[in-house]
């Protein structure tokens, strides 16, 4: 007896959830409460032809959290910088070159309703960011006051404040994201422009000059920021 090979999903129902995923994300980016009706609009199509694709909102947010942890953690294992502080600007540039997917990870992060699925998706990119912050520490290029497991949350909850409050569509909001994340590992605005000067890479497009003082914002969420006038980056802290 011969078994028939499983049958390939029609283009155009391949088409469609992409397209609803695509518009979701979008959506959520811009309102983290946006309903299924909201996002079958932006998708064009009907919420029962949503419901075709999704069972409920929640299996929706399931997915968007699976892909875009997907391509967070690919990032993240191409990041191979030795140096742990153009390591971390690095990985925060390249994250938010995907700004859209970055603000709805970190707004669905903070609905505890999907919190353990969020930590599991990123727990490859998690581990990633504290590998680089303990090598920082170890060669006391980054902030030494407290341990490696804080320091990782202290930069993450940094970073989502910055993602959360920042108008991604800003031409130094890119800059912002890099500076506000290196403040929270310890660097000081001073250290950071001579970072981001001299690797001139990290921020693509984005003008050298966008890390420029005047406009340096302390760290997000209430954090304690870097001070202008804290040790050079490669003494001990």
């Amino acid at each position: 007896m011969t078994t028939s090979a499983p049958r390939r999903p029609r283009q155009d129902a391949v088409d469609n959830r992409a397209g609803i995923l695509s518009a979701a994300t979008a959506a959520i980016a811009h309102d983290p409460q946006a309903s299924i009706n909201t996002i079958a609009r932006s998708a064009g199509l009907s919420r029962r032809a949503l419901y075709g694709h999704f069972a409920d909102r929640n299996a929706l947010l399931a997915e968007i959290i699976d892909t875009g942890a997907e391509r967070f953690n690919r990032i993240a294992s191409d990041v191979t910088d030795t140096d742990a502080q153009v390591a971390l600007a690095r990985l925060t540039s390249l994250l938010w070159q995907q700004a859209a997917h970055v603000q709805v990870a970190a707004s669905i992060a903070l609905d505890d309703a999907h919190l353990e699925a969020t930590g599991k998706a990123l727990a490859p990119l998690r581990h990633a960011v504290a590998a680089i912050l303990q090598r920082g520490q170890n060669d006391g290029t980054l902030r030494t006051d407290v341990d490696v497991t804080t320091l990782a949350r202290l930069v993450e909850e940094a970073a989502r404040a910055a993602i959360t409050r920042v108008d991604a569509t800003l031409p130094e909001a890119r800059s912002l994201a890099v500076r506000t994340t290196l403040s929270m590992a310890g660097l000081s605005w001073r250290e950071t422009v001579a970072l981001l000067a001299e690797h001139p890479d990290i921020l693509g497009d984005s003008a050298a000059g966008d890390a420029a003082p005047a406009d340096v914002a302390p760290a997000a969420g209430g954090a304690a920021p870097a001070a202008g006038d804290t040790p050079a980056a490669g003494a001990k802290r």
